[in-house]
């Protein structure tokens, strides 16, 4: 309210309003109140006291006045093609009447939203630990009911309610160890190197944070492949720190070559100061599995250039084309020999929310970080205390990811087929999509040879992008947009994931069943056809 040199204006009738209000409350009135220390009296009658609804004071966080490196931050999985989406998905429930009947969608990795049974197995377990007297029934087998226990001891009050350490449950941390060495044929993994996260996400938004420092030519530049998952260019924008463009060959089946590595660091050293280099393998959104020689030049060029290494590395069980097998950037620095392994320092992920699993909303993971400065380990736990710990029932998941049921065990006759059904639909469903796509007329979609979607390249016509243009949206954007508006069908652009200039492409799912999934590959056929007519 305005405040005059007594107080509030009116201060004398709001005096009498309140001692009025007292008496007829049966108190005894008080005398007036220190200077600004006027308060709103419930007792007041609401006709008595009249509120000028349209006085109101400026907010305190505006466009303008919050933080810039949010609001630079874009996240094209779900940005503007989704809340679309959305709204036609209200406007269906409300009756309204479309070409289509519903909205698919293809624009995230969500297996289970698409169908995807969980894993027995998995559940058991997470059953079990949430709610502990299901220890004593008989309806789960022996196996599940071990590991729960395990995983109880492990949290106070043997309760999944509780916090647990910052870094994780410890005897997760030692399952994850003796799953990376299994899986590295016998390459030491130390659990204190473990530190278990917020899906992959959370570890690799730690990393960076921890990594990035300096301004001006000192701030740190961070190499991410081109197209690019949008987490790492999210998490750089609300960083502050300075993107370094390297792009995947999609003539050479999206490969990564040295020599480009070279040139983007090249020129960042002009205007920055490369010192992070993120991988992504198997690749999101582009699918390609690298070669033990790949991954071997990766990892000279990062000793030679001083840099330190990200490994994404959640697809690893999405391996799907003949010839090839996924390598482990921990296993190939540890076989390069010690000048390699000792030195290379290396941060690598997984998660529950890939693979077979398709776990996302437990949000579990875990990171392994070798070769940290001991003082930078400490840090590293204070940072990772501030969120105290990540969820508990993600833990608990993540354990099974890397401890299933073994053979002899009861449950593995079950967990090995639930799991081989799944990766084998998926083997199918990847070349379906690429064998369909290829058949379109103006687009050209590269092998799948591993993770969860297609990225293929399309045509856009010249007549169409000068009408993207006068809608002030990218060429993919206008072109995944009517995609939607026409055929319900959602689908990521290729510019949210960063393309060579003048080229166009669009990330969707392979996730939806097979049946699903030929009826939208034959929508997606007809309209761009049909985009093809009306825009040459």
């Amino acid at each position: 309210c305005g405040r005059g040199p007594g107080g509030c204006r009116g201060g004398r009738t709001d005096m009498a309003l309140r001692c009025a209000a007292s008496l007829a409350a049966g108190r005894q009135p008080r005398g007036p109140r220190r200077e600004g220390a006027m308060r709103w009296s419930s007792a007041a009658k609401p006709s008595a006291v009249k509120i000028n609804e349209k006085a109101s004071r400026e907010k305190i966080l505006t466009l303008e006045s919050m933080n810039p490196q949010v609001k630079a931050v874009e996240y094209a999985v779900r940005g503007p093609i989704v809340l679309k989406a959305g709204e036609i998905e209200k406007e269906l429930r409300k009756g309204i009447k479309k070409p289509f009947t519903e909205v698919i969608k293809a624009n995230i990795g969500d297996a289970h939203a698409m169908g995807q049974r969980p894993i027995t197995f998995l559940r058991q377990v997470v059953a079990l630990c949430t709610y502990p007297n299901l220890l004593d029934s008989p309806s789960f087998p022996e196996d599940a009911k071990k590991r729960a226990r395990r995983i109880l001891q492990g949290c106070g009050g043997n309760s999944l309610g509780s916090y647990t350490a910052s870094q994780g449950i410890n005897c997760i941390r030692e399952d994850v160890a003796s799953y990376i060495e299994r899986r590295d044929g016998g390459v030491p993994a130390d659990p204190d190197n473990i530190y278990l996260t917020t899906g992959a996400s959370d570890g690799i938004s730690a990393i960076l944070k921890i990594l990035i420092s300096g301004g001006g030519k000192s701030r740190t530049g961070v190499m991410i492949p081109i197209p690019q998952y949008p987490l790492y260019s999210a998490a750089i924008s609300e960083l502050d720190a300075i993107q370094v463009n390297y792009y995947l060959d999609e003539e050479n089946c999206w490969a990564l070559n040295v020599n480009e590595l070279r040139r983007a660091l090249n020129e960042a050293k002009a205007y920055c100061n490369p010192k992070v280099l993120c991988i992504i393998n198997p690749g999101n959104p582009t699918g390609q599995v690298q070669n033990r020689k790949c991954i071997e030049d990766v990892i000279h060029f990062a000793w030679e250039e001083k840099l330190f290494l990200l490994a994404d590395e959640v697809y690893q069980d999405n391996v799907y084309s003949e010839g090839c097998q996924f390598h482990s950037f921990k296993k190939i620095l540890y076989e390069m020999g010690p000048e390699y392994y000792n030195n290379v320092e290396l941060a690598s992920f997984h998660s529950t929310s890939k693979g077979y699993m398709g776990e996302c909303g437990y949000r579990g993971g875990y990171m392994e970080v070798i070769n940290l400065h001991p003082e930078i380990k400490g840090q590293l736990v204070k940072l990772l205390s501030v969120r105290l710990c990540p969820p508990v029932s993600g833990q608990a998941a993540m354990d099974i990811v890397v401890n299933p049921p073994v053979p002899g065990e009861e449950s593995y006759a079950q967990f090995i087929k639930e799991k081989e059904s799944v990766l084998n639909n998926l083997a199918n469903k990847a070349k379906l999509t690429e064998d369909m796509f290829n058949k379109i007329p103006g687009v050209h979609c590269n092998p799948l040879q591993g993770a969860m979607y297609a990225f293929p390249q399309i045509f856009i016509p010249p007549k169409a992008i000068e009408e993207a243009k006068a809608h002030k949206m990218a060429p993919d954007m206008f072109y995944c947009m009517k995609l939607l508006e026409e055929t319900g069908i959602c689908v990521v652009p290729g510019s949210g994931f960063g393309q060579r200039e003048g080229t166009y492409h669009f990330r969707m799912t392979i996730l939806p069943p097979v049946e699903k999934l030929k009826i939208l590959l034959e929508k997606v056929k007809d309209f761009h056809i049909k985009f093809l007519e009306k825009y040459a």
